[in-house]
């Protein structure tokens, strides 16, 4: 069984088998499973001609499902998504969340529900971009490596102004540029 590559000749732990046996496989080098599968063998064998049973699928959704589905349909958000950061939560999750605040009230219909939900989170979305200062939009920082970071750039500073070499010549055509501070200077350990 072990010369033949076809899934229609055997099984994978008849294959392991004869590897075994005839020795073209170490027994050290047998698969963490065979053991298992050796001592507790399944009840119906895996074979490929064995018909497969017979199950229907049950379909989950959720109630949110359809409002999230119909929204990312209709209004594709505009937003980037770090998968890192769970203290902010998305688009679509604000969107369900604002939803189902305004079915819970049960004052409006579907659609005006839906539409109602739009606008807030419009709102919503506009009020958090006016109130972010530019350092809350950045990526967030420890504090040492900012720190380490500046006084990095405060010593490549004194050390390129006590040196003062030379910046390199600039290619043919180009200006040279202004700048008093090696790059590679900052990188050094």
């Amino acid at each position: 069984m072990a010369q033949s590559r076809l899934e229609k000749i055997g099984t994978i732990f008849t294959r392991v088998q004869g590897l075994l046996r005839g020795g073209a496989m170490k027994p050290e080098d047998k698969p963490i499973w065979y053991d298992v599968y050796a001592a507790f063998p399944p009840k119906l064998e895996p074979r490929f001609d064995r018909p497969a049973p017979e199950i229907p699928v049950r379909q989950i959704f959720y109630a949110e499902d359809v409002v999230r589905a119909k929204l990312h349909k209709e209004n594709k958000p505009q937003e980037t998504i770090s998968l890192f950061d769970n203290r902010r939560s998305t688009q679509s999750q604000q969107f369900v969340q604002i939803y189902q605040d305004l079915k819970g009230q049960g004052a409006l219909d579907e659609q005006r529900i839906y539409e109602t939900a739009l606008d807030l989170l419009a709102e919503q979305r506009q009020q958090a971009r006016l109130e972010a200062t530019p350092e809350e939009s950045l990526p967030e920082q420890d504090e040492e490596s900012k720190s380490q970071l500046l006084s990095d750039f405060k010593e490549a500073v004194v050390s390129q102004q006590t040196t003062s070499s030379p910046a390199p010549p600039a290619p043919k055509g180009k200006k040279e540029p202004n700048v008093g501070i090696n790059i590679d200077s900052l990188f050094k350990d």
